[in-house]
């Protein structure tokens, strides 16, 4: 649980950094604005195909979205 919810706040930060809406993100990355909600609340999990496709949206390494795991 701890996992998702870095994940999530990663996900997050950059999006902001971008300075972008989750609907901007989610149709950049063709995910439901709703899953990408849950997933920066870290509610659900998530697969490493779309953590790759989320970052590949944000034009960011994937590496970004999986900082802080040990």
């Amino acid at each position: 649980m701890v996992h998702r919810k870095q994940i999530g706040m990663n996900i997050r930060a950059a999006r902001n950094n971008k300075e972008w809406s989750q609907e901007k993100l989610a149709t950049r990355a063709k995910l439901d604005s709703s899953y990408l909600s849950e997933l920066e609340r870290g509610q659900v999990n998530v697969s490493i195909d779309k953590l790759v496709i989320i970052a590949k949206a944000l034009r960011i390494p994937f590496s970004e979205l999986v900082k802080g795991l040990d």
